[in-house]
């Protein structure tokens, strides 16, 4: 414990934003980081409890206490080689994890909780920036092949892993550059997207092969895949979206967030785009329907492109405020979130059902919407009507998608559509194949695709090797 006082002596300090009236000019990173004696001081507040309900509180069991110790200390790097034990990509999960470790922190309870996001980013971008993050190259090869399906964060956590312990890792992706939604959903203004092309040239210097623009199950066969290697990881997402079936979805103007939040990733890339039919907000009344992170994103993406109104709408009710800390601790809790996106310029409604788009000449002009009670149930008198002529779907996803791979490979699915296999081997019904992440669990977070990735590189390795050092 570097400060025994600090959390007495020291306030909350955490990174700002720029002014949103410079940020929206441009679609890179605006987060403030704080420099390195406030860093030092925010470390100080970390009180090493007994019982740490970060450890809990974070997917990946990140040592928290331990690092935090090491920065007031300022002894980075070996802050670096601790945080690097539990995590691959903490420069992923302290840009765009929504930090459930924080609301675990002891220090919740009475008081405001270590900044504990904040001083991962520190740690991590000062370690890539003296050096200390070089390619670990295997000192001995197994032999062993081994295809990883999917290069978001679960295939990447997976992939390096094994590839540190001695396999051959060839992993397949559909897209023309690795990342899954870490490239093409989360918006680069933040995350920019040459800290995923940093990784992936790390792992390519520890032997991890990549092989872009193919689409498993469709330019290559299964079969083939599943014959030309040892064991095989499915690692792709849960890319079917929730729709809205409800007269009027046909019009135009109607779209998913994920059709309409690549592309913008795409032209900031300068990657041509998938499609002939761009999709801009520019001038546009656009609504968001769904009140989670996606929808934060649209918001970001619309404001930037130059919308000249922006709506969120959520059918769930207002959240309070603040939570009943005593009540809710450890637990992640529902509470009032606002995002750098809803400040720079949206309205939010709360418990509206949309029951009708309504437009002209087949394009949506507005949406046609009724309160709802806690149930969802209508309340009478209370409809209205809302001007949109572009309107973004950001429910969620219900699974992945079946046609090609899953189908092809016949295994089994769960109640919910996703792949079944088990949190201890991840083992599918499929011999020698795998499953994890998004495509196993359903929609989650960065940080709990890579528990998952990291743990089935466990699995994969024992199941190859019969027993294992790798971490899970």
């Amino acid at each position: 414990m570097g400060k025994v006082t600090g959390f007495l002596e020291i306030d909350r300090r955490d990174r700002r934003y720029a002014p949103a009236s410079d940020r929206i000019r441009h679609y890179k990173e605006f987060v403030i980081p704080l420099s390195e004696e406030a860093v030092k001081d925010q470390a100080a507040r970390c009180m090493n409890c007994g019982i740490p309900y970060c450890h809990n509180g974070c997917p990946v069991n990140n040592q928290i206490p331990d690092w935090n110790d090491l920065v007031y200390n300022n002894n980075w790097e070996e802050a670096s080689r601790n945080l690097h034990s539990t995590n691959n990509f903490p420069e992923f999960t302290g840009r765009v994890c929504p930090a459930p470790c924080e609301a675990s922190c002891t220090l919740n309870l009475n008081d405001q909780s270590v900044t504990i996001k904040s001083i991962e980013c520190a740690i991590v971008d000062r370690a890539w920036s003296e050096g200390w993050l070089a390619s670990e190259a295997p000192a001995h090869k197994t032999g062993k092949k081994i295809a990883v399906v999917g290069s978001g964060p679960a295939g990447l956590a997976a992939a390096q892993q094994l590839a540190r312990a001695g396999h051959d890792v060839y992993v397949y992706e559909k897209q023309a550059k690795a990342g899954g939604l870490l490239r093409y959903g989360i918006p680069d203004f933040k995350m920019e997207k040459h800290l995923i092309d940093r990784r992936v040239k790390q792992m390519e210097g520890e032997g991890v092969t990549f092989h872009y623009n193919v689409n498993v199950g469709v330019s290559l066969k299964v079969d083939d895949l599943v014959a030309g290697h040892d064991a095989v990881i499915l690692a792709g997402g849960s890319e079917k979206p929730r729709d809205l079936p409800i007269p009027g979805r046909e019009m135009a103007g109607v779209h998913y967030a994920m059709d309409f939040l690549p592309q913008q990733n795409r032209r900031v890339s300068k990657e041509p785009l998938t499609t002939n039919a761009p999709i801009l907000a520019s001038g546009k009344h656009v609504v968001v329907i769904g009140g989670g992170d996606t929808g934060s994103d649209c918001i970001g993406t619309s404001v930037r492109q130059g919308a000249l109104s922006v709506t969120q709408l959520e059918i769930m009710p207002k959240p309070p405020e603040k939570e009943n800390k005593l009540l809710v601790w450890p637990e992640w809790p529902l509470k009032m979130r606002t995002s750098s996106s809803h400040e720079e310029g949206a309205e939010r409604d709360f418990a509206v059902n949309t029951v009708e788009f309504a437009g002209e000449n087949g394009a949506v002009k507005s949406l046609k919407c009724v309160r709802v009670d806690g149930k969802f149930q209508p309340v009478p008198g209370t409809e209205f009507e809302i001007k949109a002529d572009l309107v973004l779907l950001a429910m969620g996803f219900v699974a992945p998608i079946s046609e090609g791979l899953i189908q092809s490979l016949g295994v089994k699915l769960d109640n919910r559509g996703n792949v079944a296999a088990d949190t201890v081997s991840y083992k599918s019904s499929t011999e020698k194949v795998f499953a994890c992440g998004d495509m196993r669990r359903g929609q989650s977070l960065v940080v709990w695709a890579i528990r998952e990735g990291r743990q089935t590189a466990h699995s994969v390795d024992k199941f190859l090797m019969g027993s294992t050092v790798l971490p899970r």
